[in-house]
Order: C-alpha cells, then sequence, then structure tokens
C-alpha cells in the first residue's frame, strides 16, 4: 500500500499533463497542452499551470493551487460532469460566460481520473472524430 499521497498542486498538474500528452489513441490523439508556464507557483485561487487543446482549441485549463489542482473545462461540459460525477471527483458547474466545470484534483489517485474526464470532454468536444 502507498503511504504517501501526492497532493502537491504543481505535481498533480504535472503529472495530469504527463497523462494527457503522447498518446496516439482517439481521443487523446487530438489532445495537446499548450501555453504551459514552467515557473508556476501555486496560488490559494488557483494559478493558471497550462491550457488543453483539442486541435488547437482551448477546451480548458489546469490550475495549481498549494494542497491540488484544479481543472477548469469550457467545451464538452456534460460530458465532463457525468464522467467527473461518475469517477467520484469534486465537480461543479460555473454559470459565467462562457459556462464552465471546475473538477479538482486533490490527489495522485485522482490524475488517471482527470485524464478520463478529459477524454470523455474531448469526445464530446469534437464529436468523437
Amino acid at each position: 500500500m502507498v503511504e504517501d499521497t501526492i497532493t502537491d498542486g504543481t505535481r498533480l498538474a504535472e503529472l495530469l499533463s504527463s497523462e494527457l500528452t503522447g498518446h496516439e489513441n482517439p481521443p487523446y490523439d487530438r489532445v495537446s497542452v499548450a501555453n504551459a508556464d514552467p515557473d508556476v507557483e501555486p496560488t490559494t485561487d488557483g494559478a493558471r499551470a497550462y491550457d488543453v487543446q483539442i486541435h488547437g482549441e482551448r477546451i480548458g485549463a489546469v490550475y495549481v493551487m498549494p494542497d491540488r489542482a484544479r481543472v477548469e473545462l469550457v467545451d464538452g461540459l456534460e460530458a465532463a460532469e457525468r464522467e467527473a460525477e461518475r469517477r467520484g471527483l469534486r465537480t461543479r458547474p460555473v454559470g459565467a460566460r462562457p459556462p464552465r466545470v471546475v473538477v479538482f484534483v486533490e490527489n495522485g489517485a485522482d490524475v488517471k481520473d482527470a485524464f478520463d474526464v478529459f477524454g470523455a470532454a474531448a469526445d464530446a468536444a469534437g464529436d468523437g472524430d
């Protein structure tokens, strides 16, 4: 059993970025990490670490906080929210313009689940093409 639990927001964002890049299977073959800030410092409100794109179009961003990472999605919202809830991730819709779904990545085990949330959003945003 693993005794060390990763809860550092910067490290969680790095792990998620690694998961999101380098996949050849759909829908992840269309997903890329862009506009990364290698010197990002966590803040209480969350500092933007990088954007997530499909074919150059932004579908979300990842922010770092001292004790977690926060994912904000702006496309494929319904699918992303369903997947996050199915996987037990803390999530909430934001009724701003544009509307968003916020998903919290609170430990290392949540990274794989957040990866799948991005997959659901990518499928929905790209109509699975």
